[in-house]
């Protein structure tokens, strides 16, 4: 089920979504629609995986310093 939304947008978005819509035989509906729904799964996720970090942090779930060394060497052997 979909629901309607007004939104404000600048001149120039709006001319830019209806030369996009035209050029793609979509509507402007389905374009923002898409694109709000991407931006939501994008920063669901973001936030998601802050969270994870910011729970393991928390719990002292850190990398050992050998760990950490480990990573650095590895980085270090492409950077030369």
């Amino acid at each position: 089920m979909s629901t309607t939304m007004t939104i404000r947008l600048e001149e120039d978005t709006k001319a830019r979504l209806d030369a996009l819509a035209s050029s793609t035989n979509r509507s402007r509906s389905f374009l923002a629609a898409e694109a709000i729904r991407e931006y939501i799964e994008l920063n669901e996720w973001q936030v998601r995986e802050i969270q994870t970090a910011l729970n393991e942090a928390d719990n002292g779930d850190f990398a050992s310093p050998g760990e950490v060394e480990a990573l650095r060497d590895k980085w270090s052997v492409n950077a030369d």
